[in-house]
């Protein structure tokens, strides 16, 4: 059949509606062919074969696609969090010392936040000169035993007695700051040096062999308010402040590499301080900071190691000038999938003379003005958090100092009542929220256990009942605290143990805390793919037969 000329060029128009067409066409842009079909429209004008027409059915399809998709992405899953924090007077531990009154044997947490103060004497030596890592070797090296139960134990790390430098130095714990600092550095010669790399090399042998992965960008690739180019490669590499070079890292993974898998861990006076091989390890060592006497380590399950990034440190001294490190806190960083966690273990300032309290609010407001964790994801569609206050879940823990205002007289009276209501209310602490001066917006679980502090050395007896003085007799007082921020955070328990190691009681406090998940279902790289269907579903289209290329992946 012939076509007339007119008719020919009215082919090759792209096909016009009519006003009654295009007001309901517009209403059923995102509708199915068959819903369309009720409204009076056949399928011909309900999905034309117009370039123009099949770009704007795109467009609403991919963008309606993706805000669905950024809703279902993801769920939640809970996480079991514990928490516990110690002041241990400046004692180095023992083989002997049984940690389950600070790790009970019975609870198997994901996460375990482990925080301590003053693991070392708060002296001018290690202060002012270089700090003794020994103890916080030990340390180390009872909690994973206590952690991970390693069928040959790491007792005999403890046979020989601390180095002459600890020993001279916990002599000299009452020495004055202004001691110069030609006798000072007597102290600190010979074995502190080498603490330094024991405490480095014990704490690698706890920790995953990729450690690098720790501190590196995880976030999801997304399409929601990123370029293509920033969805398809990740973000920069992260920098742990304070921690070892990236260079440092790779060289020490190909080491750990090379090693054969039954070589043993760091040693310790010509003794092994580590299972034979990672492997064996249930918890993973993630994070470990020293600061004078404030000590963290933060372990996680060995199967969740993998989804942890964003790692970073931060510490902040707030001791002598306002600066030192004998006071202050060390701030630790992550991701756990999609949620952002910080942990702070704090050691305020002391003292129980009225208005101290006001000293150690204002620790607590230098701390959350000063700490700043590095910038390393700089992709636009996720920021991850350089504040304390910008992460999704916040965990504070420590020594806080916060004394009970009362005599001593009418705090034993109370405290022989066991009346902790009548107590409690005179905490400072409690007192200071109250009036919104510190932790406002913040929590802290119901306390139904005695002060923590100050108790006499091994016994189970306050240190005023032995005081030769007024002057240095203890009020007994809630000093060890752990308080929280954010939403998704259920407190289990919070409680004190009863090692008398220390002048102080371990607080211990356990969390199930939601964190933000991709599905199972959705791929690492799924919206990889589906950016690339969009981005070629968007061009014109030949005759109605779909897309110039020819996909294999299904259309939307």
């Amino acid at each position: 059949m012939a076509f007339t000329g007119e008719e020919k060029m009215k082919g090759c128009r792209p096909k016009l509606f009519t006003k009654k067409e295009r007001k309901v066409a517009k209403s059923t842009d995102n509708l199915s062919c068959h819903a369309a079909a009720k409204l009076g429209l056949n399928s011909s004008k309900a999905a034309s074969p117009s370039p123009l027409r099949t770009l704007s059915e795109v467009k609403s399809i991919r963008l309606s696609h993706f805000l669905a998709q950024s809703s279902n992405n993801t769920t939640t899953e809970p996480v079991r969090i514990f928490v516990s924090t110690w002041n241990v007077g400046g004692k180095t531990p023992t083989a002997a010392l049984n940690l389950d009154d600070f790790l009970p044997p019975d609870d198997h947490s994901d996460i375990y936040v482990l925080g301590f103060q003053e693991i070392v004497p708060l002296n001018a030596g290690n202060v002012l000169v270089i700090e003794d890592n020994e103890p916080a070797a030990r340390w180390l090296v009872l909690i994973n035993q206590a952690l991970n139960r390693p069928a040959d134990t790491d007792a005999n790390v403890f046979q020989h007695e601390p180095s002459p430098s600890v020993d001279s130095s916990s002599s000299r714990a009452s020495s004055s700051l202004n001691t110069s600092f030609s006798d000072l550095s007597k102290t600190a010669s010979g074995p502190t040096i080498f603490q330094k790399s024991l405490l480095k090399s014990i704490s690698k042998s706890f920790m995953p062999v990729r450690r690098k992965q720790l501190k590196a960008c995880n976030c999801p690739v997304e399409i929601t308010k990123t370029s293509y180019r920033d969805a398809c490669f990740g973000c920069p590499k992260a920098y742990a402040y304070e921690t070892d070079s990236s260079d440092e890292d790779e060289e020490e993974e190909v080491k750990d590499k090379e090693k054969p898998r039954d070589s043993y861990g760091p040693v310790f006076d010509g003794v092994t301080s580590a299972p034979a091989t990672r492997n064996q390890l249930k918890y993973n060592l993630i994070a470990c900071k020293q600061m004078v006497g404030i000590f963290v380590t933060v372990w996680v399950k060995k199967e969740l190691v993998q989804h942890i990034g964003h790692l970073r440190k931060s510490c902040i001294g707030r001791g002598v000038l306002g600066c030192l490190g004998n006071k202050g806190c060390i701030s630790v960083s992550m991701t756990l999938h999609r949620t952002s966690f910080c942990f702070i273990c704090s050691h305020l300032a002391s003292g129980q003379k009225e208005g101290d309290e006001f000293r150690r609010n204002s620790d607590v407001l230098e701390i959350l003005r000063l700490t700043m964790f590095s910038r390393i994801c700089r992709r636009s569609g996720r920021k991850i958090p350089e504040k304390i206050l910008e992460h999704d879940k916040v965990i504070w823990l420590g020594d806080l100092n916060y004394r009970i205002a009362l005599s001593y007289a009418d705090t034993k009276k109370l405290l022989m009542e066991n009346n902790w209501d009548a107590l409690f209310e005179k905490d400072q602490l409690k007192i200071e929220r109250d009036a919104g001066r510190v932790f406002k917006g913040w929590n802290e679980g119901r306390i139904y256990f005695a002060p923590t502090y100050k108790y006499s050395f091994n016994s189970d007896a306050y240190a005023g009942e032995t005081a030769t003085s007024k002057k240095k007799r203890r009020t007994p007082a809630w000093c060890d605290r752990i308080l929280w921020r954010g939403d998704g955070i259920v407190q289990l328990s919070y409680y004190r143990e009863e090692s008398r190691f220390s002048d102080h009681r371990p607080v211990c406090g356990t969390f199930i805390v939601e964190v933000e998940v991709l599905n199972r279902k959705t791929k690492w790289h799924s919206s990889n793919a589906d950016m690339r269907i969009g981005a070629e579903e968007l061009l014109p289209t030949d005759k109605g037969k779909g897309p110039a290329r020819n996909m294999t992946s299904p259309r939307i």
